[in-house]
């Protein structure tokens, strides 16, 4: 069984599926290889149980977790996403940067196994919204994190909520990379996450290296990959880019990216 089953479907794959939610506790109802309301209710269940994204299809990861199928991977989306497409999803963004910086990403997103259609759109958009360069850059100061008489970045010198405790901390973990990574508690976490060769906290430059900020970019998105699905799910772009950017600065810049790019990609 490799195909997606979806409310309307029929056949025996769908008796599979509902002998398989009916095994795991999940009453579908008759078991009739008809993907009613029954069904959909009990699959629905069985998603929210596993903690996994309650939308109501059975692919590879709710079937993987039903036991119907070896591999919970999802359609591989990367090999789609062109420089081309790219181009169309950040117009203002020079195509040699994006040919640049481009595989990096997309090679980074597969290792951590998000190369489906949904995050592969999500990256591209959040980097369109975050650099517009398409190129790992250093936040630029502003009147949000610089005070009008004060060092570069002091307004987040001491921000808790940041992991930040000391003069100079602001500007040491100011944002960098593909998604401005920001704070002391971020360096380290994520530093930790990427290896544990690297001390991203003492050297945080390198969240401007590419091959840094990809990994980084992945990491962050990842550790949120439920809450983004569900809220694109529901079509709240809102929601999806204040899980990363943690309000809705450039909102409009990655809505209108991931809309394009949901047009275009294959």
């Amino acid at each position: 069984m490799n195909e997606v089953l979806e409310p309307g479907a029929i056949g025996p794959a769908v008796t599979r599926l509902q002998e398989a939610l009916l095994s795991k506790g999940f009453n579908p109802g008759v078991v009739d290889g008809r993907f009613g309301l029954g069904t959909l209710a009990a699959l629905l269940a069985f998603q929210r149980s596993e903690v996994m994204l309650a939308d109501g299809v059975a692919g590879p990861r709710t079937l993987a977790a039903l036991g119907l199928v070896a591999s919970p991977d999802l359609p591989d989306a990367a090999t789609g996403m062109t420089a081309q497409i790219v181009s169309k999803m950040c117009p203002d963004t020079p195509i040699a940067n994006i040919k640049r910086s481009l595989p990096i990403v997309l090679q980074s997103l597969a290792r951590f196994r998000l190369s489906h259609r949904t995050m592969v759109l999500m990256a591209i958009a959040t980097i369109r919204a975050e650099t517009e360069s398409f190129l790992p850059i250093s936040e630029g100061r502003s009147k949000f994190n610089t005070s009008p008489n004060g060092h570069p970045f002091d307004l987040y010198d001491h921000r808790k909520d940041l992991g930040n405790d000391a003069t100079f901390d602001g500007e040491k973990y100011k944002g960098r990379g593909f998604v401005q990574l920001t704070g002391r508690h971020n360096y380290i976490r994520y530093g930790k996450k990427l290896s544990p060769t690297i001390n991203l906290a003492a050297t945080p430059d390198l969240a401007n290296s590419a091959p840094v900020a990809a990994d980084l970019l992945s990491l962050f998105l990842a550790d949120r990959e439920l809450q983004i699905k569900d809220a694109l799910l529901h079509g709240n772009m809102q929601a999806a880019r204040r899980l990363v950017n943690g309000g809705v600065h450039g909102l409009d810049r990655f809505t209108e990216a991931y809309r394009i790019g949901d047009a275009l990609l294959d």
